[in-house]
Protein backbone atom coordinates (compact mmCIF):
# COMPACT_ATOMS: atom_id res chain seq x y z
CA UNK A 1 0.00 0.00 0.00
CA UNK A 2 1.73 3.14 -1.04
CA UNK A 3 1.11 6.58 1.07
CA UNK A 4 0.10 9.29 -0.17
CA UNK A 5 2.65 12.28 0.41
CA UNK A 6 0.99 15.57 1.24
CA UNK A 7 1.72 18.21 -1.15
CA UNK A 8 3.59 20.91 0.77
CA UNK A 9 6.80 20.53 2.62
CA UNK A 10 5.34 21.39 5.90
CA UNK A 11 2.39 19.42 5.84
CA UNK A 12 4.21 16.49 4.72
CA UNK A 13 6.76 17.41 7.90
CA UNK A 14 3.47 17.00 10.58
CA UNK A 15 1.99 14.39 8.88
CA UNK A 16 4.60 12.11 8.82
CA UNK A 17 5.88 13.16 11.80
CA UNK A 18 1.58 12.49 13.44
CA UNK A 19 2.11 9.22 11.94
CA UNK A 20 5.44 8.37 13.37
CA UNK A 21 5.05 10.01 17.25
CA UNK A 22 1.29 8.51 17.57
CA UNK A 23 2.81 5.08 16.42
CA UNK A 24 6.25 5.32 18.50
CA UNK A 25 6.52 8.19 20.65
CA UNK A 26 8.57 11.12 20.52
CA UNK A 27 12.19 9.81 21.91
CA UNK A 28 11.70 6.82 19.29
CA UNK A 29 11.40 8.59 16.56
CA UNK A 30 14.54 10.82 15.50
CA UNK A 31 14.51 13.97 13.23
CA UNK A 32 16.72 12.49 10.61
CA UNK A 33 13.94 9.81 10.16
CA UNK A 34 10.74 12.48 9.60
CA UNK A 35 13.31 14.02 7.58
CA UNK A 36 13.46 11.31 5.68
CA UNK A 37 10.86 9.63 5.01
CA UNK A 38 8.75 13.26 4.65
CA UNK A 39 11.21 13.81 1.72
CA UNK A 40 12.24 16.98 2.31
CA UNK A 41 16.09 18.77 3.07
CA UNK A 42 16.91 19.32 7.21
CA UNK A 43 17.32 23.25 6.53
CA UNK A 44 13.55 22.88 5.21
CA UNK A 45 12.54 20.88 8.47
CA UNK A 46 13.88 23.61 10.76
CA UNK A 47 12.39 26.36 8.57
CA UNK A 48 9.13 25.35 9.45
CA UNK A 49 9.94 23.58 13.22
CA UNK A 50 13.06 25.53 14.89
CA UNK A 51 13.65 22.49 17.06
CA UNK A 52 12.27 18.36 17.77
CA UNK A 53 9.90 20.62 20.63
CA UNK A 54 8.26 22.59 18.04
CA UNK A 55 7.53 19.97 16.17
CA UNK A 56 6.46 17.93 18.91
CA UNK A 57 4.37 20.51 20.16
CA UNK A 58 2.53 21.14 16.49
CA UNK A 59 1.91 17.41 16.45
CA UNK A 60 -0.12 17.79 19.98
CA UNK A 61 -2.04 20.48 18.65
CA UNK A 62 -2.95 18.25 15.50
CA UNK A 63 -3.74 15.46 17.88
CA UNK A 64 -6.07 17.71 19.52
CA UNK A 65 -7.73 18.72 16.44
CA UNK A 66 -8.10 15.11 14.89
CA UNK A 67 -8.63 12.82 17.75
CA UNK A 68 -10.17 15.43 20.76
CA UNK A 69 -12.38 17.96 18.89
CA UNK A 70 -12.96 15.42 15.33
CA UNK A 71 -13.28 12.15 16.86
CA UNK A 72 -14.29 12.38 20.32
CA UNK A 73 -16.46 15.34 20.80
CA UNK A 74 -17.59 15.39 17.30
CA UNK A 75 -18.94 11.79 17.18
CA UNK A 76 -19.64 11.55 20.73
CA UNK A 77 -22.15 14.68 19.96
CA UNK A 78 -23.39 12.97 16.46
CA UNK A 79 -24.05 9.93 18.35
CA UNK A 80 -26.10 10.77 21.25
CA UNK A 81 -29.47 12.04 21.39
CA UNK A 82 -29.56 13.61 24.95
CA UNK A 83 -26.68 15.27 27.11
CA UNK A 84 -26.54 12.09 28.88
CA UNK A 85 -26.24 10.25 26.04
CA UNK A 86 -23.69 12.33 24.73
CA UNK A 87 -21.41 11.78 27.37
CA UNK A 88 -21.96 7.59 27.20
CA UNK A 89 -21.29 7.78 23.42
CA UNK A 90 -17.75 8.69 24.14
CA UNK A 91 -17.48 5.32 25.20
CA UNK A 92 -19.06 4.11 22.05
CA UNK A 93 -16.41 6.40 20.23
CA UNK A 94 -13.43 4.43 22.29
CA UNK A 95 -15.06 1.32 21.56
CA UNK A 96 -15.05 1.67 17.73
CA UNK A 97 -11.30 3.34 17.93
CA UNK A 98 -10.07 -0.07 20.22
CA UNK A 99 -11.79 -2.18 17.75
CA UNK A 100 -9.56 -0.54 14.66
CA UNK A 101 -6.23 -2.12 15.12
CA UNK A 102 -5.16 -0.04 12.39
CA UNK A 103 -6.11 3.24 13.98
CA UNK A 104 -5.90 2.37 17.64
CA UNK A 105 -2.73 4.36 18.98
CA UNK A 106 -3.27 4.94 22.74
CA UNK A 107 -3.48 8.46 24.40
CA UNK A 108 -0.63 10.26 22.41
CA UNK A 109 -0.98 13.16 25.44
CA UNK A 110 -0.32 10.51 28.25
CA UNK A 111 2.01 9.32 26.03
CA UNK A 112 4.19 12.18 25.78
CA UNK A 113 3.19 13.25 29.34
CA UNK A 114 4.90 10.07 30.94
CA UNK A 115 8.08 9.96 28.17
CA UNK A 116 8.74 13.94 28.97
CA UNK A 117 6.98 14.64 32.79
CA UNK A 118 4.86 17.01 33.71
CA UNK A 119 7.87 19.35 34.59
CA UNK A 120 9.08 19.54 30.51
CA UNK A 121 7.57 21.99 28.15
CA UNK A 122 6.07 19.22 25.98
CA UNK A 123 4.72 17.45 29.59
CA UNK A 124 2.93 20.59 30.15
CA UNK A 125 1.61 20.73 27.17
CA UNK A 126 -0.18 17.46 27.11
CA UNK A 127 -1.19 18.53 30.56
CA UNK A 128 -3.20 21.50 28.49
CA UNK A 129 -4.64 19.23 25.98
CA UNK A 130 -6.09 16.67 28.67
CA UNK A 131 -7.50 20.03 30.29
CA UNK A 132 -8.87 20.51 26.85
CA UNK A 133 -10.71 17.03 26.62
CA UNK A 134 -11.97 17.07 30.78
CA UNK A 135 -13.69 20.38 29.41
CA UNK A 136 -15.38 19.14 27.01
CA UNK A 137 -16.64 16.23 29.20
CA UNK A 138 -17.44 19.10 32.09
CA UNK A 139 -19.50 20.96 29.22
CA UNK A 140 -20.94 17.95 28.42
CA UNK A 141 -22.20 17.57 32.21
CA UNK A 142 -23.48 21.30 32.33
CA UNK A 143 -25.54 20.73 29.29
CA UNK A 144 -26.56 17.29 30.71
CA UNK A 145 -27.44 19.50 34.35
CA UNK A 146 -25.50 17.26 36.18
CA UNK A 147 -24.04 18.48 39.45
CA UNK A 148 -20.30 19.14 39.62
CA UNK A 149 -19.33 19.26 36.51
CA UNK A 150 -16.09 19.54 36.67
CA UNK A 151 -15.51 16.96 39.13
CA UNK A 152 -17.41 14.24 36.57
CA UNK A 153 -15.41 15.13 34.17
CA UNK A 154 -12.05 14.44 36.28
CA UNK A 155 -13.67 10.73 37.13
CA UNK A 156 -15.16 10.73 33.47
CA UNK A 157 -11.54 11.04 32.10
CA UNK A 158 -10.41 8.60 34.86
CA UNK A 159 -12.46 5.98 33.12
CA UNK A 160 -11.53 7.21 29.66
CA UNK A 161 -8.20 6.69 30.45
CA UNK A 162 -8.28 3.53 32.16
CA UNK A 163 -10.47 2.27 28.97
CA UNK A 164 -7.22 3.10 26.60
CA UNK A 165 -4.65 1.87 28.67
CA UNK A 166 -7.00 -1.54 28.96
CA UNK A 167 -7.26 -1.65 25.59
CA UNK A 168 -3.42 -1.10 24.74
CA UNK A 169 -3.22 -4.11 26.89
CA UNK A 170 -5.96 -6.57 24.67
CA UNK A 171 -9.06 -5.75 26.68
CA UNK A 172 -11.26 -5.51 23.62
CA UNK A 173 -13.96 -4.70 25.93
CA UNK A 174 -12.29 -2.48 28.18
CA UNK A 175 -14.80 0.85 26.44
CA UNK A 176 -17.47 -1.69 27.12
CA UNK A 177 -17.01 -2.05 31.14
CA UNK A 178 -15.96 1.93 31.29
CA UNK A 179 -19.55 3.05 29.60
CA UNK A 180 -21.11 0.43 32.01
CA UNK A 181 -19.65 1.98 35.32
CA UNK A 182 -19.93 5.76 33.62
CA UNK A 183 -23.80 4.84 33.71
CA UNK A 184 -23.21 4.71 37.70
CA UNK A 185 -21.32 8.09 37.83
CA UNK A 186 -23.91 9.87 36.15
CA UNK A 187 -26.63 8.64 38.45
CA UNK A 188 -24.36 9.92 41.09
CA UNK A 189 -24.16 13.29 39.72
CA UNK A 190 -27.93 13.86 38.64
CA UNK A 191 -29.40 16.77 41.26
Amino acid sequence: MTTTIPAGARERILATAYELFSRRGIRAVGVDEVIARSQVAKATLYRHFPSKDDLVLAFLDRREQLWTVGLIERQARARGETPEGRLLAIFDVLDDWFRSPEDFDACAFVNVLLEMGADHPLGRACIRHLDTLRGIVAGLAREAGLAEPEDLARSWHLLMKGAIVSAAEGDADAAVRAREMARDLLARHRK
